[in-house]
């Protein structure tokens, strides 16, 4: 058995029995320069880290009298705000302080496999009660964010819907000048729990319905009938930087400031939309990376693990609430207050009038794209309650195998690659690519350039093409980031040949 091979099977063990074998520590040790893994004992220390990073269990007072216990980074939620310099070598030692061996993602960064905390790359685990040294490049600059990339299956105490999850921001060369301050706002949910089917709204996505992929999963629920439909996922807390609305500090604002907005969906399974009443949010960058057409918008979409940077300029004076635009969501505390400087009272909320959400506003017009080397057919399906209950999810036909984890697209470093995505399911992807940037080309039907991402929202029974260049060697995983959806078979391997 090869050493990746050795890893990988110590690691499995260890996900199923909280075990991580002798000697897999220091094997790693030897064999990797730059990334260091030791026990607690002895640990080496060429530089002081820039950061560090505590896994383990953390309370978090989401609400009064309402203190939550879950998985966090440093003992809080959001973990601690990690602000490093595009292109600067930085170190961060990370400490895992629970029994399981556990997965530190880098999301959105440009990292070797042995950085980015995939498992079904190759990445080592980080064992339980030991510790890693990461030392990388951060790249590209915006908005990143960091969480654990474990498979949570059946255990809503693992995975994303625990509380690991922090944001990063990598500094530009050149820092833009057009706002007065800056507030990181996190979007997430807690105690989750299980339910039968739900209907998840799709009308704020533009375009229409594919007959050809509705006809499709038609004929699946029709071999399938008399199943009961598959498990999904809810949840009773709803939070903005771990408050429920109106529990803790309003966010204070005075008239004309200009705020640049960095906004994150921590979520482990939810889309969340984001207004403030009487206000517009001005979109500059999406998932970090500036968009060609900054525009001026009512409500924010945000698919799990999006992240969009907007400046809202304050002009319109009072007590608001800034929130979901479902009356459940925030009822239940996805809001927060937002505090003009001499202005009191009851915050108030106004339901705006209904918006699509269309990427293609914020990129470039009448622009051509260079053709693709090749273009990868991809049609995610949707098998009802096919594993235990849940749904199990297929890229063209077949379920990722974690035991197996074997690549299914193969690339050549240096060319272009377009993914043509078709979805035959009912329910909207949020779909990540690991340690690469892609560029929308086609939205619901019309064709874009200029719009760079690493998370994009497919709509049920539609398409989209997204373009991406081979250009950081090793395996690289593809998945949709709905928790539920990739630990029961939505992912897939790229490698490079």
């Amino acid at each position: 058995m090869d050493r990746n091979k050795f890893i990988k099977l110590g690691c499995s063990i260890a996900s199923i029995t909280g075990f991580f074998p002798s000697g897999v520590s220091e094997l790693i040790d030897k064999k990797n320069v730059e990334i260091l893994q030791h026990s607690k004992k002895g640990v080496l220390q060429e530089d002081s880290a820039d950061y560090t990073i505590h896994i383990g269990t953390g309370l978090i007072e989401v609400g009064p009298q309402l203190i939550i216990s879950t998985t966090t980074y440093n003992g809080q939620f959001p973990g601690p705000l990690l602000r490093f310099k595009e292109g600067e070598r930085t170190i961060v030692d990370i400490y895992n302080d629970t029994d399981m061996p556990e997965q530190f993602h880098w999301h959105g960064q440009f990292v070797p496999v042995d950085v980015d905390g995939a498992a079904e790359e190759g990445t080592p685990y980080i064992p339980a009660h030991g510790m890693r040294r990461e030392i990388f490049i951060p790249k590209p600059s915006g908005l990143r964010f960091y969480h654990t990339h474990v498979i949570a299956g059946a255990n809503l105490a693992a995975g994303q819907y625990n509380g690991e999850v922090g944001p990063v921001y990598i500094e530009p060369s050149s820092k833009p000048a057009n706002y007065d301050r800056e507030e990181f706002i996190m979007l997430k949910e807690f105690e989750p729990y299980f339910m039968r089917g739900g209907d998840m709204a799709m009308d704020f996505l533009p375009g229409k319905e594919i007959p050809e992929l509705k006809a499709m999963q038609e004929k699946a629920e029709k071999a399938s009938a008399g199943m009961p439909k598959g498990y999904e996922v809810g949840y009773k807390i709803f939070t903005i930087n771990g408050k429920q609305l109106g529990h803790g500090k309003p966010l204070k604002v005075k008239y004309g400031e200009r705020i640049l907005f960095h906004i994150i969906n921590g979520s482990g399974s939810e889309i969340r939309s984001l207004a403030l009443p009487g206000h517009t949010f001005k979109v500059v960058a999406l998932d970090g990376n500036p968009v060609p057409n900054p525009a001026e918008v009512p409500v924010l979409w945000i698919g799990t693990a999006e992240r969009i940077s907007a400046i809202v300029e304050m002009k319109h004076p009072g007590v608001w609430v800034m929130g979901d635009l479902a009356d459940d969501d925030r009822g239940n505390g996805m809001g927060m207050v937002v505090e003009y400087a001499n202005h009191k009272g009851k915050s108030q909320w106004i339901t705006p009038k209904p918006y699509k959400w269309d990427y293609i506003i914020f990129g470039n017009h009448n622009t051509m794209v260079p053709p693709p080397d090749e273009t990868i057919e991809m049609l995610f399906a949707k098998q009802q309650a096919a594993d235990n209950g849940f749904n199990r999810w297929t890229i063209n036909g077949i379920a990722f195998d974690m035991m197996m984890a074997k690549p299914m697209f193969h690339l050549k470093e240096g060319k272009r690659y377009r993914l043509h995505m078709r979805n035959a399911s009912d329910d909207i992807h949020p779909i990540h690519l690991h340690r690469h940037s892609f560029e929308l080309t086609k939205v619901a039907g019309k064709s874009t350039s200029g719009v760079i991402k690493d998370v994009v929202m497919l709509g049920g029974f539609q398409e989209m093409d997204i373009d991406f260049t081979a250009n950081n060697p090793g395996l690289t995983l593809f998945h949709c980031h709905m928790q539920l959806h990739m630990d029961f078979g939505f992912m897939a391997l790229f490698d490079y040949v």
